[in-house]
Order: C-alpha cells, then structure tokens, then sequence
C-alpha cells in the first residue's frame, strides 16, 4: 500500500502527516527546523512527500528533501483542492489540508520529476526574474496611453532601464547555458528551425528541461497543447487545450505565429487549416504543437533542422 507524507506550507509553519490518517505535526518554515525535519523523513519509509506551490514559502523544504534524495512532488494547490471536494472534504485548515495532500499522493501517485542542479535552479531564477521585467515593460507601456504629457519622458526612461536589464539578464543567461557543452550545443541546434530564436530556446531549455526525453504525447500533455476530448453520450465536443506549463507554451505559441510566416513546414501546415476553415488561433495552437514535436526530436536526436527535412 502507497503511504505519502502531506505537508501543508505555510509562511511561518509546516504542517505534516505520515499517512491520510496519522497524526498532524507542526513545525517552523525555517532552515534549522527544515533540516531536522529532513533528517526525520530520511529514517521513515514512505512513498514520496507531497506539497503545495505556495508563492515560493514552499522551495527551502522542496529543495532540502531533492538534495537528500527524497522523492518529492510540488502540486498546484487547485488541483488537491478540488481531489478534496471530490472526496466530501469541504472543511478546510492546515490539518485538513496535510491529510488531504497525503491522501492524493497516495490514490494519484502523482509523477516525481528529476532533481534540478544548482546550475538548472538558477536558470530558473533568472528566467523568473526576466517574466518579472517584461512584465513591468508591458505595464509602463500601457500607461503611456493615458499618460500626462509631463510623465511621458519618464515612463519611456523606465522603459529604456527595464530594457537594458533585460539584455543584461539574456548575456547572464546565456553565459549560464554556455557552462554546460551539452545544454549550449541544443541552444544552438534548437535556433535552426525556422521561426525559433534565442528567446524561445533559452524558454524552452529552462523551463522545460524533459525536452527530447519524452514521447510527442507526453511532451504535448506536460506543455499543456494536448487536446483533451470533451464527449458524453452521443454529443461530441470540440477539443480543447488546457493546463500544463504557461511559459512554454507561451514561447511556442509565439514561435508558431512566426513560423507561419517563414518556416516552410509549418506555412504549409498553416495555410491548411485556414483553408479548412479553422479559426487563427486553433491553427497557431496546431502549429505550436507540431513545433513542438520537432524540437523535442531535435533535442533527443541531437540533430538539426536541415538534416531532418533532408
């Protein structure tokens, strides 16, 4: 039988549980009670330990349980919120929530995904902090609509500065992805399909590091570009996309758009289902997917485009 240990996070506290039915211990989200819980878990036999992305409060006890070799699993807290109203459960509090996440790790056995390096988790940062900027871009760009004539200079001032440490975060970036020959050679081999340029490889590498080591349906589904079959009876629905990992898809989806224009495969492919009648962003989600499953062959073969359309 599968027995998962629940944690629910909290700023100041962890909540945690051996089993749906054991008994609820709390403990300081600090580093010192973080390390002893740690050591704890490493004399307990269990199946995996299973937690919530909580704003980041949850990474010092994510990371501590990855770096001893604990399996662990971090779960959009919606998708245990929703297991639990499934189940009966519409009570909610810390305790609740640490059996609950238990018990969903242990009917879901939800997926335990590689350990990332010190090298992969600053990727990761700096890719955030970058999201982070653009994000603050498009909103003082937004303002300068509606903007007084006397704060328009300085909107477009804080534009230029919030560009230039974008560029700086790309030269950091790329000089991270350049430590590692493998890592820089797919930044390379991913560039030559038509439509990809830096900004989708670095997005790619970074947030999607299980790029050319899953099949097209898995790499698809984990994105969140799989159309999911929405059918009952006779009635048959149309398929639609849903979940998986926002800033992958987001890059690819741009990537599409592009390649619509300029990559023969895809322009074809493009032309096709306008053709048919389907609407421009159905097509671009299409196009997204089949880009995907090029540079997911690209990656595992460590080939590029030229000698696969050869």
């Amino acid at each position: 039988m599968t027995v998962c240990v629940g944690v629910d996070v909290a700023k100041g506290h962890l909540d945690w549980v051996l089993g749906a039915q054991g008994e609820v211990k709390r403990v300081p989200n600090s580093k010192a009670s973080v390390g002893r819980l740690v050591r704890k878990l490493r004399t307990i036999e269990f199946d995996r330990v299973v937690l919530e992305s909580t704003g980041q409060y949850e990474r010092l006890l994510f990371e501590s349980l990855q770096d001893e070799g604990i399996p662990a699993v971090r779960l959009n807290p919606l998708r245990v919120r929703r297991f639990g109203e499934g189940m009966g459960v519409l009570a909610k509090n810390d305790a609740i929530d640490a059996r609950m996440l238990a018990l969903f790790g242990e009917k879901a056995e939800p997926e335990v995904r590689p350990r990332r390096t010190t090298r992969e988790r600053l990727l990761c940062d700096l890719a955030a902090r970058r999201r982070q900027i653009i994000g603050l871009i498009t909103s003082e760009k937004n303002r300068l609509e509606h903007a007084a004539p006397c704060v328009i200079a300085e909107v477009r001032g804080l534009v230029r500065i919030l560009e230039n440490r974008i560029e700086k975060l790309d030269h950091k970036i790329d000089g991270v992805i350049s430590e590692d020959e493998k890592q820089k050679g797919d930044f390379e081999r991913l560039q030559t399909v038509p439509g990809v340029g830096p900004k989708i490889a670095r997005a790619l590498l970074i947030d999607l590091p299980e790029l050319g080591t899953l099949d097209r349906r898995r790499i698809s589904s984990l994105v969140g570009l799989a159309p999911y079959a929405k059918d009952s009876g006779k009635r048959i629905g149309s398929r639609r996309i849903h979940g998986g990992r926002a800033a992958p898809r987001t890059a690819l989806y741009l990537a599409a758009m592009v390649g619509s224009r300029f990559n023969p495969e895809l322009k074809v492919m493009y032309e096709r289902l306008r053709a048919a009648g389907k609407p421009p962003k159905l097509a671009f989600v299409a196009l997204a997917r089949k880009l995907l499953t090029i540079l997911n062959a690209i990656v595992r073969d460590q080939s590029e485009w030229k000698s696969m359309s050869a």
